[in-house]
C-alpha cells in the first residue's frame, strides 16, 4: 500500500501576543491520500489559514510534524522547502494576486519561468493550464479586464502550471459573489477529477464545502469529521 501524500501528526500552533500565548490550533492530525479533495470548513477565526500554512510547509508548527509522502519534513531547510511548494504543492488564495501590467498568460506562465524553463515551454503550460480552466479565450487579457472569477481562474491556472502533487486553497471564493464562487468550487472539484491533483480546500461556506467528497471542521482547535 502507497504512502498517504500528506499526513499531519498533533500539529500545535501558538503565537506570542505579548506576554500571552495564544494557542490556535490544538492537536490537529489528518491524513490526505493523492488525488484526494478535502475540504475544511469552520467559522471565521478559528485558524483554518493556519492549518493550511502548516500543511504547504509556509510555516512550522509550535509543535507536532508534517509528512510528505512518508517524509518527515520538520527538520528540513528552508531551501529544501520552499524546492517542495515550487514543484510539488501550489497555492490559491482569497485574493488573486496577479499582477496587473501582465497578460492572463504572462502571470500563468511565472510559476514555469522561475523554474528557468524556456520561454516557449512556458507559453506552452501556461496556455494549456488556461485551457483547463476556460480561458483559453482571454489569455491576452491584463488582470483589470477580467471578472473577479475570471482572475481567480487565471490565479488557478498559474497554480496548475508545474502539475503539482497537492492544491492548497485557501478561501478561494471569498472575495466572489455566490454564484461565481459556486463555479469555482465547482471547477476545482471537475480539475481535482480529471487531472488527479490532491486539493484542501479552506471555506466557511458549508453549502460550497458540500460539493467536496470529503469533509473536515475545524473546531476549538482540533478537526473532526465533518
Amino acid at each position: 500500500m502507497s504512502e498517504p501524500l500528506l499526513v499531519a501528526q498533533e500539529l500545535e500552533r501558538e503565537y506570542r501576543m505579548g506576554p500571552e500565548a495564544v494557542r490556535v490550533l490544538r492537536g490537529v492530525s489528518l491524513t490526505v491520500n493523492a488525488g484526494e479533495s478535502v475540504a475544511i470548513i469552520g467559522a471565521s477565526g478559528v485558524g483554518k489559514s493556519t492549518l493550511l500554512h502548516l500543511l504547504g510547509t509556509l510555516d512550522r508548527p509550535t509543535a507536532g510534524r508534517v509528512l510528505w509522502d512518508g517524509a518527515d519534513v520538520s527538520d528540513w531547510s528552508d531551501a529544501a522547502l520552499a524546492k517542495l511548494r515550487r514543484t510539488e504543492v501550489s497555492f490559491i488564495f482569497q485574493f488573486y494576486n496577479l499582477l496587473g501590467e501582465m497578460t492572463a498568460l504572462e502571470n500563468a506562465m511565472l510559476p514555469a519561468l522561475i523554474q528557468r524553463e524556456s520561454l516557449p515551454e512556458a507559453r506552452e503550460r501556461a496556455a494549456a493550464a488556461l485551457h483547463e480552466v476556460g480561458l483559453g479565450d482571454r489569455q491576452a487579457h491584463r488582470p483589470g479586464e477580467l471578472s473577479g472569477g475570471e482572475q481567480q481562474r487565471v490565479a488557478l491556472a498559474r497554480a496548475l502550471v508545474l502539475k503539482p502533487r497537492l492544491l492548497l486553497a485557501d478561501e478561494p471564493t471569498g472575495n466572489l459573489d455566490e454564484a461565481t464562487g459556486e463555479g469555482i468550487h465547482q471547477l476545482l472539484v471537475e480539475l481535482n477529477q480529471r487531472l488527479g491533483i490532491a486539493a484542501i480546500v479552506v471555506t466557511h461556506n458549508p453549502r460550497l464545502a458540500e460539493r467536496m467528497p470529503r469533509r473536515l471542521r475545524l473546531w476549538e482547535g482540533q478537526v473532526v469529521e465533518a
